[in-house]
């Protein structure tokens, strides 16, 4: 199978804070790729780095076919970053998106003003991307009028209307309510059986185990662990991996008790 996305011994650094150290790993067409780990050990910097939102301070980064070595400048890596930023769609913690507009209106910003599609294109495409994630009843709706998982939803809707080549997601149920969770995992599931290829970063293990081709343990910015989800679930070969797990499923219990 084909690889979409690239990483050659990135590292990252903030201040003298060392974040990311030499990670390489690829990710194929289609596949789905869960990254774990505690809070801190650098797995937002990582996808925040696959389309530039951080800046690498070595390594290298393809995305489909399209390289940007870390310390790059000028005309040719401007260019090279725009189409890497293209064909990336972002899903953050926290929606972020533009309260003055409503839920059909920011789908549709990022066709309009990054791809000069014309507005009436860009109302298909966010219906059609709004319908995807089964929020066409509240295309006029205001994000403060929408809960937390249908913000959720919207920032999704929005990311595929750029149509990009791989999907980027940043946490995307921990600032929901348990309730909500479910709506936005089944937006996540459908897209899986869409072939969509993603890179998630998660806490939902039960999606992680039940979804993804391969899950990736991350502590203090160094992969400690890659493998299979019943590999990493039933038999994780590293200490550190299994003592993240149990303190995780033992969270878990607490929470369900």
């Amino acid at each position: 199978m084909e690889s979409i996305v690239g990483v050659s011994h990135l590292d990252k650094y903030f201040g003298q804070l060392h974040v990311l150290k030499d990670l390489s790993f690829s990710v194929d067409t289609t596949e789905v790729v869960c990254i774990i780990g505690r809070s801190g050990s650098g797995k937002s910097t990582l996808l925040r780095c696959l389309n530039f939102l951080e800046t690498p301070d070595y390594g290298s980064i393809s995305i489909e076919g399209t390289v940007i070595n870390a310390q790059e400048s000028g005309r040719s890596y401007r260019r090279r970053l725009h189409k890497i930023r293209l064909k990336t769609g972002m899903v953050f913690q926290s929606f972020n998106l533009f309260p003055h507009m409503t839920a059909l209106q920011n789908v549709m910003e990022g066709p309009i003003t990054v791809k000069g599609i014309d507005q009436t294109e860009a109302i298909e495409i966010g219906k059609y991307n709004l319908e995807k994630v089964g929020l066409t009843d509240k295309r006029d709706e205001y994000p403060s009028r929408l809960s937390g998982g249908q913000q959720q939803r919207v920032a999704i809707a929005r990311a595929l209307a750029m149509k990009p080549r791989i999907m980027l997601f940043d946490e995307p149920t921990s600032s929901l309510d348990p309730e909500l969770i479910v709506e936005v995992l089944n937006v996540m599931q459908q897209l899986v059986e869409d072939g969509m290829t993603m890179l998630i970063v998660t806490h939902e293990m039960g999606f992680a185990r039940d979804f993804a081709n391969r899950v990736i343990f991350i502590d203090e910015g160094r992969f400690v662990e890659i493998g299979s989800p019943d590999q990493i679930f039933s038999e994780p070969q590293d200490q550190r991996t299994q003592t993240f797990l149990n303190v995780l499923n033992r969270f878990n219990q607490t929470e369900n008790k």
